[in-house]
């Protein structure tokens, strides 16, 4: 028979029965036909006291690769031999996974208005609720990310490196790339900041899909992180030396449109003065040849052909 989830309103963690891996449905918000709008929560409590790593994947509703890295994180945890709490909620924006969607229902980006409002517009009470119901009961947060739509990401991780647990947390994810970012107004990593909370963002790839590679990638740092504090009994895999560390990156931008192709990959090393994309008219000619400023790796990219001026061709990230 199949076990009934329970519906909450709030994470209250002292009341998950310990020694057990528990779901739940937590109502945040109502919906024009005052319908709960709920998110999933997975909440595994051992038996011992200690930290609380929380984990939250698709605040964007078209980030999906988060989602199987946190179910099967919880499929692997021995509950047995689990210090403290693991918290994952596979998807943070429930309107707009729906509706396969970046934004929110009033077309803003919520992760760039977090914390919110108590008393504000639709997206601003959403992200409000979720940081005071949720994210505030965390010691340590991971937030999940891939690319946008038209772009492709390597796996590579936001953090602010100059915070010394911080740092550990990303470096312990083995990544691609990390880039040293500062956490910045608006965003569920500064928010948890703002807390009190080290957080890291994880960049798992690309849109729209599941990409087995960066699922297992995301999982196996994850294992990392609790191993190394003592959350599970895991073996910490050694630090790589292939990440790259950045200590800034920024997009470069198209000023033309047309038809774009950006030629470089992802993790791909240019020179500065080197041809990085070219862009053509609708006859086929070409209009313009970019360049590198200076020498970076390339963290992303556009793959959609069609460009206007304003649009962006990567993410070049400048290593220490």
């Amino acid at each position: 028979m199949k076990k009934e989830i329970k519906v909450i309103n709030e994470l209250i963690l002292e009341d998950v029965p310990r020694n057990s891996i528990s779901r739940y449905w937590l109502e945040l918000v109502e919906d024009g036909m005052g319908v709960p709008i709920k998110i999933p929560v997975i909440v595994a409590k051992g038996d011992k006291v200690g930290k609380v790593v929380g984990m939250t994947a698709a605040v964007h509703g078209n980030e999906l690769n988060g989602i199987p890295v946190i179910q099967r994180l919880f499929k692997e945890i021995d509950i047995a031999e689990l210090q403290g709490t693991i918290v994952g909620i596979p998807v943070l924006n429930t309107p707009s996974y729906l509706r396969k969607k970046r934004r929110f229902l009033d077309g803003v980006d919520l992760n760039h208005i977090m914390p919110g409002k108590e008393n504000g517009t639709v997206s601003q009470v959403y992200a409000w609720r979720i940081v005071n119901n949720v994210i505030k009961h965390f010691d340590y947060l991971l937030d999940l990310h891939t690319a946008s739509n038209g772009r492709v990401n390597s796996y590579y991780i936001r953090a602010d490196m100059d915070d010394k647990v911080v740092e550990k947390m990303a470096l312990l994810q083995n990544a691609q790339i990390i880039v040293h970012n500062p956490p910045s107004d608006g965003t569920l990593r500064g928010t948890a900041d703002e807390l009190g909370i080290p957080a890291i963002t994880l960049e798992v790839g690309n849109p729209n899909l599941f990409q087995k590679g960066m699922i297992r990638d995301g999982l196996t740092g994850i294992h990392n992180l609790l191993g190394h504090f003592c959350i599970t009994e895991c073996e910490v895999e050694e630090i790589s030396d292939d990440t790259v560390i950045c200590e800034k990156s920024y997009w470069i931008y198209c000023d033309k449109g047309g038809l774009l192709t950006v030629h470089p990959k992802e993790t791909d090393i240019v020179e500065k003065g080197q041809v990085i994309a070219t862009l053509r008219n609708i006859f086929g000619d070409v209009l313009k040849e970019y360049i590198a400023p200076e020498k970076g790796i390339v963290i992303g990219k556009s793959v959609s052909p069609v460009n206007q001026a304003g649009g962006r061709i990567l993410h070049l990230g400048i290593m220490k």
